[in-house]
């Protein structure tokens, strides 16, 4: 094994991601449980999937740990812009195919990763039928994949919408603590598709033993974030780039779990490769504050800029999530020896710097 080889920037090509990368697998992990092992990571082109399609890569290369990764993606040109040479690796191969269609994988794994699922807010109001199929549908088709692979490990990257809307919203939420969703309104397609995913995933473990672990994360943000995400850590970060102050479209009361990517990365894999639960929170109890603290925390990224938070008016609110509190209670995966090591002020300098960086190039 050669331990003295490192992950750097000709391999991501940017230097916040290899630095993130490096930190992820200097993470006390029983890492070669993943040795030898074939896993497919549906959505491979999104945010968390790329960066664990990274770490999985970056062992091969730092622990020659033989592992094959197959990225299942809806449109490879997409693919191949974002990940870069990563597609051309002979440890990796790229699927192009929508996780709602049925398929039939051509060699067996022993880990599916399932992180496809629309997430932007403005695909759950504008085509909600494909939001919840992609999210339903997916999860039969790749625990099907588990199934015909003789019991593969299938991992579902669930979110923290699955709580719905409780009486305690200023409150951190557990695993085991649900509220109500108005599963009328259309834009329910993205939590309702979430818990019926972890449903269905529990019901192949109870009739086919397949293992399962259930990731629900929180509001993550880092590299790879779109800044026409719809997402107010996205509008946050485009504005801080183009030197613009932040206008808010509410009061900035409503409170969310910031994490920043790398962090929620390595809690995830600790869940994987340490957790006996069935469901984690994959979150930083630190980040929880505030969008009008967010956006401040934002403008202090780069205090050189000198930008304003302000307030609009006239909003449509019907676009934005109703909740006031989703905050995730992190204990859970604390006790596994999880601990954030970025954090919410060095992630956001993290992620502006690498749109600059990317920028710059």
């Amino acid at each position: 094994m050669n331990s003295e080889k490192t992950y750097g920037i000709n391999e991501v090509g940017n230097s916040v991601v290899a630095h993130d990368i490096h930190e992820i697998l200097a993470s006390a992990l029983p890492w070669n449980s993943l040795f030898g092992k074939t896993v497919l990571v549906s959505g491979a082109s999104g945010m968390i999937p790329s960066y664990v399609v990274y770490v999985l890569l970056a062992l091969n290369d730092t622990q020659n740990a033989g592992i094959n990764v197959r990225g299942l993606v809806r449109n490879g040109a997409k693919a191949r812009a974002i990940l870069g040479d990563v597609v051309d690796r002979p440890d990796f191969a790229l699927i192009e195919q929508d996780v709602a269609t049925a398929f039939v994988l051509d060699e067996p794994v022993d880990l599916i990763v399932h992180g496809a699922s629309p997430a932007r807010p403005a695909l759950h109001s504008n085509s909600p039928v494909d939001t919840i199929r992609a999210n339903v549908q997916g999860a039969f088709n790749l625990l099907d994949a588990c199934v015909a692979s003789d019991g593969a490990h299938f991992v579902l990257m669930s979110s923290a919408e699955v709580y719905g809307q409780r009486p305690d919203d200023a409150n951190l939420v557990s695993e085991d603590s649900y509220g109500a969703v108005d599963i009328l309104n259309p834009r329910a397609c993205y939590t309702e598709g979430k818990r019926a995913a972890e449903t269905i995933a529990v019901s192949y473990h109870a009739q086919y033993k397949v293992p399962i672990t259930i990731a629900r994360f929180g509001h993550i943000f880092g590299p790879g974030m779109a800044l026409d995400d719809g997402r107010v850590q996205a509008d946050f970060a485009a504005d801080v780039i183009a030197h613009r102050d932040i206008t808010l479209n509410s009061d900035g009361s409503a409170r969310r779990t910031y994490t920043y990517l790398a962090d929620a990365v390595a809690g995830m894999f600790s869940a994987l490769l340490l957790g006996e639960n069935t469901a984690y929170n994959i979150s930083d109890r630190d980040g929880f504050i505030s969008i009008r603290d967010l956006a401040h925390a934002f403008t202090a990224a780069r205090p050189h800029h000198e930008l304003q938070v302000r307030y609009s008016e006239q909003v449509d609110i019907s676009k934005y999530n109703p909740i006031q509190g989703q905050g995730l209670d992190d204990s859970r995966l604390r006790a596994l020896g999880w601990t954030p090591h970025v954090g919410l002020s060095a992630g956001l300098d993290r992620t502006i710097a690498w749109h600059e960086e990317r920028a710059a190039r």
